[in-house]
């Protein structure tokens, strides 16, 4: 896969941001695939202020680590992004102005809180963010985070059992408390099937619904196989 090609400032963003995902299951790869959906979805709408959106796309996972290493279920990868994307864009000069609305961006594109996209670059980039956990794409990701967490694919219980026993305050947009326990199908109830209802582009919605049917018709078929139907 064609690797991202920046210079200037956003190259120095993206050195900065690999050096501290070192350690993440969210990888680079994962920064590159959401900058340049947000570009494709930016082509699309209109008054879209590219600068702000090619800094928050860039930027908008580098607190990630902390939430990974938090066990408390506590820290938000969003607020702590933001937070430390502040110093970084003082340091490549940029306006007060344009730090806040880049910072608005990183603090909105995470679902699983109550601070919404409002402007056009927060819409996009929490569309480009989430269409990434979707389609062929999530089949991947998933896969590769089990492994790494010692995950499953199946279910050893009801997902009502699951939510109030592994998601911290018991609901369904609670973080996960022990990865272990988790698995591919209970990610894909708990938040890929919702994913086209939650995008606020229309370009955005139209990748969604058809990466859900992709998601949807691979998970029927692998069913199928482990039982030895196929």
């Amino acid at each position: 896969m064609k690797k991202l090609k920046l210079s200037g400032k956003y190259r120095k963003m993206i050195e900065l941001v690999e050096k501290e995902l070192s350690c993440s299951a969210h990888n680079l790869d994962h920064i590159e695939r959401v900058y340049k959906m947000a570009l494709r979805i930016a082509k699309e709408e209109k008054n879209v202020d590219l600068d702000v959106l090619k800094s928050a796309a860039l930027l908008h996972d580098i607190g990630r680590v902390k939430e990974d290493m938090d066990k408390t279920g506590k820290i938000c990868h969003a607020e702590e992004s933001a937070k430390m994307s502040e110093e970084i864009l003082k340091s490549l000069n940029y306006s007060d102005d344009k730090i806040e609305r880049i910072k608005k961006c990183i603090l909105t594109h995470r679902y699983k809180t109550e601070d919404r996209p409002k402007s056009i670059e927060e819409k996009i980039l929490f569309d480009a963010d989430k269409i990434d956990a979707s389609g062929a794409m999530v089949i991947v990701r998933a896969g590769m985070w089990l492994g790494i967490n010692k995950g499953n694919i199946f279910p050893d219980e009801s997902l009502e059992k699951y939510v109030k026993k592994n998601l911290f305050g018991g609901k369904i947009s609670g973080r996960i408390k022990d990865n272990s326990k988790h698995c591919l199908y209970h990610e894909h109830k708990i938040k890929n099937e919702k994913i086209p209802s939650l995008m606020h582009t229309k370009t955005g919605k139209k990748i969604a619904k058809n990466r859900l049917k992709f998601s949807t018709m691979f998970l029927e078929r692998l069913k199928k196989e482990a039982a030895g139907i196929l």
